[in-house]
């Protein structure tokens, strides 16, 4: 090979080697991490669920959400908590009512009355109130609001009261006496109600003596 093929060659390994440095430093300028690492096996995006409900299967179907037939004197807009059949109703009028299965006070703290909603707040933080520290002082003071929160997805606030309508992440516990007086639903039931009841709603609380599967409200405050 004589001097001007060399040459040639030369020149054309240059023009190769400054095009790949150029390539090479714009991607680096333009990544910083590649400078130091070089490139990274890319990662599939994971999307964080709107509610978390394990199990949910565990909920048997009568306490599943639907609307039923509920003759009632109450105006539409008002929640009926039965509490010895673990029922919600949310009144539509016209003699129905979306039906809710729901956990109640366990055993000497279920409760009866007339409510309404005072407040309404999403993914809530949990701050047990004296009452409950002073009976189970190994509670955590405070629980900020997310999937893990025992008040779930969604919280009504009772007036007056300590109590809540709020969701559960323990979808098993529907149907059962189980709370500290709050009235609890599944997750995405929570949020269904929630999306209907607006503050100044009025909760009427059924007591756990009424043996009344459905029907009319009357003669029960």
């Amino acid at each position: 090979m004589n001097n001007f093929a060399r040459l040639k060659t030369f020149a054309a390994v240059a023009a190769l080697a400054a095009a790949v440095t150029a390539i090479s430093t714009t991607a680096a300028s333009a990544n910083p991490f590649l400078t130091l690492f070089g490139p990274q096996p890319q990662r599939e995006a994971v999307t964080a669920p709107a509610y978390a409900n394990p199990s949910e299967d565990a909920v048997r179907d009568d306490l599943r959400r639907q609307t039923v037939s509920y003759p009632t004197s109450e105006a539409p807009g008002t929640i009926i908590v039965d509490t010895p059949h673990t029922y919600l109703y949310f009144v539509l009028g016209g003699g129905k009512a979306i039906r809710y299965g729901i956990g109640v006070g366990r055993e000497g703290f279920t409760w009866s009355g007339v409510k309404t909603v005072e407040r309404k707040a999403e993914w809530p933080d949990w701050t047990p109130p004296p009452e409950m520290i002073q009976r189970q002082p190994y509670l955590p003071r405070f629980v900020a609001g997310g999937a893990t929160n025992p008040l779930g997805a969604r919280a009504m606030y009772l007036s007056g009261s300590v109590y809540r309508i709020h969701g559960t992440n323990a979808p098993e516990t529907i149907g059962t006496q189980v709370s500290s007086g709050c009235i609890r639903l599944v997750n995405e039931d929570v949020i269904d109600l929630y999306s209907r009841v607006h503050v100044g709603t009025k909760v009427v609380v059924l007591p756990m003596t009424e043996r009344r599967a459905g029907g009319t409200t009357r003669g029960v405050y």
